[in-house]
């Protein structure tokens, strides 16, 4: 991985760990559906302005609706829809440190729905891996202070079933009609958009939002989602899937600095050790090494 393609790796987990920051601080204010409706319907006017730039330029991404939209629905709904809002419900209690933490136990899900999916026994390693994954979730909510608060474990059970969503959506991807990547973004907040209307009634916003309140939420919609989006698609494009998916193993590191720089968040010891152990199993659970520990290659050449 080139220094370019590092940067962007960083960039992506250092923008996917704040909107754990920016959820936190609209969360309460806006409620969850008010505040995802936002989310994703600004990622979706800002991924139509770069699809009209693009088409300007002669590189546009159609969607082709006829042909897709049963596709975006489902991504939209199960990729975006339904996990934002139980992490932005999620939100209103949890601090923005346990709530990414949470959301890198996907891989692990991923790895479990994908047996299941495929009708394969879970290799030794990886039950190792789950096990190790729910006892760093169980260190990490049982020593923090926020486990006292009212609500808070079905707090931890929304952020929970909200990284499964992700890993459904990524076993569907795998298995679904090839649609270029810009497209499925754009397309799935589009879809996204539309599912979380029926939701605004049942979560009114429990106050007015400031002008502070709002920018965090354009920064969750246009940078979380839309920037963050077109990084992780270059990256992609420029190391392939396995190298980009390191950013999972990034995002809590940000989501627990976002967390203690700008709401003073405490970095306990089960902090610490417990989003370790979670990575650890993920790590186990998904075969993913980082390249320092990977044996060295003895193939000559390229």
């Amino acid at each position: 991985m080139n220094t370019a393609n590092m940067l962007r790796l960083v960039a992506l987990a250092a923008i996917w760990g704040g909107s754990f920051l920016f959820m936190r601080i609209a969360a309460p204010v806006l409620g969850p559906a008010v505040l995802i409706e936002y989310r994703v319907m600004f990622a979706a006017l800002f991924l139509a302005g770069v699809a009209g730039f693009m088409r300007l330029r002669g590189k546009g991404v159609p969607l082709d609706l006829r042909r897709h939209w049963k596709h975006y629905l489902i991504l939209g709904f199960f990729n975006s829809a339904l996990p934002f809002l139980l992490f932005a419900y999620a939100a209103r209690t949890l601090s923005a440190s346990v709530l990414s933490v949470l959301n890198a136990t996907a891989p692990m899900f991923g790895a479990l729905v994908g047996a299941v999916w495929a009708r394969q026994a879970v290799s030794g390693r990886a039950a190792l891996g789950l096990v190790l994954g729910t006892v760093g979730v169980s260190l990490l909510v049982g020593f923090d202070h926020v486990s006292e608060r009212p609500g808070a474990f079905v707090a931890i059970g929304a952020a929970l079933v909200a990284a499964f969503c992700y890993s459904l959506a990524s076993q569907y991807a795998k298995s679904a009609k090839a649609v270029a990547p810009f497209a499925n973004a754009h397309g799935s907040m589009w879809a996204a958009t539309l599912f979380v209307i029926p939701a605004l009634p049942f979560f009114p916003a429990p106050g007015t939002p400031t002008l502070g309140i709002m920018a965090a939420v354009l920064a969750l919609g246009v940078v979380c989602s839309g920037i963050a989006y077109i990084l992780y698609f270059k990256l992609i494009e420029e190391v392939g899937t396995t190298s980009a998916l390191t950013v999972t193993f990034l995002n809590p590191m940000f989501g627990i600095l976002w967390g203690a720089l700008f709401l003073h968040e405490v970095i306990g010891w089960h902090t610490l050790l417990g989003s370790a152990i979670v990575l650890a199993g993920t790590a186990l659970v998904t075969g993913f090494l980082p390249a320092f520990l990977r044996a060295p290659s003895t193939a000559q050449g390229k």
